[in-house]
């Protein structure tokens, strides 16, 4: 069935019934409406067009050139080391951006480990209440490493089923959370379940928050399985994916290492989702989703 109904422009795409998660159906059905969702392919390539047109009259612009992410695994690891946008040009490497819901906890240590070992970065969706506020330390140390900090909610609740207010006010008590102990506000949130609508991107756009799903999930929050979520992870995951893991479940630590390993072993380089739409910004209220496998 397919995912995506064509536009005229490259730039932007449609998808059905992603209000309910995992359910991809015509427009207009019982499961959701449908709404614009960007790849980050298409919104790198958007992005690149308005760059190289304005490059011709501002040549030697700090955002023009990024350094060089392609050839050794030591010249990689520098290019990476910033862990921001422009570090890496996915655009001539082959990225996959990895992400993390609903933590910080007490197995995001050994995930950030991991993560450094293996010159990788990811993009963190914390969760509030029971988890920044209660591990403050941890944000701080995913901001440290270069890591990326996204918004993931106060409570999770499932932001389709509450009004406007109430939505805007878990966003913003995880917003006001992370800034205060990082001194950035996140500009990346994913919907608890993956589940927005009209309302909820009228209040992301309006806190200056893009929304952010995913191609590839391992189901992680069903298994303790460590070789399960690697070979799930591998399986699905393809050039310019967003993989959806989890830091506060067991199985998921353990599996990173391997997952990491065969992910490099693979030409892959593992990024922020920011990292991933680079040269394009993400937009506020925009819905970016790879092309599923």
């Amino acid at each position: 069935m397919p995912q995506h109904i064509s536009m005229s422009s490259a730039a932007a795409r449609f998808v059905a019934g992603i209000a309910v998660a995992g359910c991809l159906v015509p427009a207009l059905s019982a499961c959701g409406a449908s709404y614009p969702v960007m790849t980050p392919k298409d919104a790198r390539d958007a992005a690149g067009n308005v760059a190289g047109n304005a490059a011709k009259s501002s040549a030697g612009s700090a955002d023009a050139k990024p350094p060089a992410a392609s050839g050794s695994a030591a010249a990689r690891a520098a290019a990476l080391a910033a862990g921001r946008p422009g570090a890496v040009d996915c655009r001539k490497v082959k990225c996959v951006a990895l992400s993390f819901d609903a933590g910080p906890s007490k197995y995001t240590p050994a995930v950030l480990e991991a993560l450094k070992k293996y010159h990788a970065h990811a993009t963190f969706m914390t969760l509030g209440k029971n988890h920044v506020l209660v591990h403050p330390e941890l944000v701080r140390q995913e901001a440290a490493a270069g890591m990326e900090i996204g918004n993931h909610t106060w409570t999770h609740k499932i932001l389709t089923d509450v009004e406007p207010a109430e939505a805007r006010k878990e966003l913003e008590l995880d917003q006001k959370a992370v800034e205060k102990i990082t001194g950035t506000a996140p500009t990346l949130m994913r919907p608890p379940q993956g589940r927005t609508n009209e309302n909820v991107t009228k209040v992301c756009r309006e806190l200056g928050l893009s929304q952010v799903l995913w191609s590839v999930t391992a189901k992680d929050y069903k298994t303790k399985d460590s070789a399960v979520i690697k070979k799930r992870v591998i399986d699905q995951t393809r050039r310019d994916g967003i993989i959806l893991l989890h830091d506060i479940y067991p199985g998921t630590a353990p599996a990173l290492p391997g997952i990491l390993a065969e992910l490099d072993r693979r030409g892959y380089t593992v990024v922020t989702v920011s990292q991933l739409l680079w040269p394009a910004k993400p937009k506020p209220g925009e819905v970016y989703r790879p092309d599923k496998p």
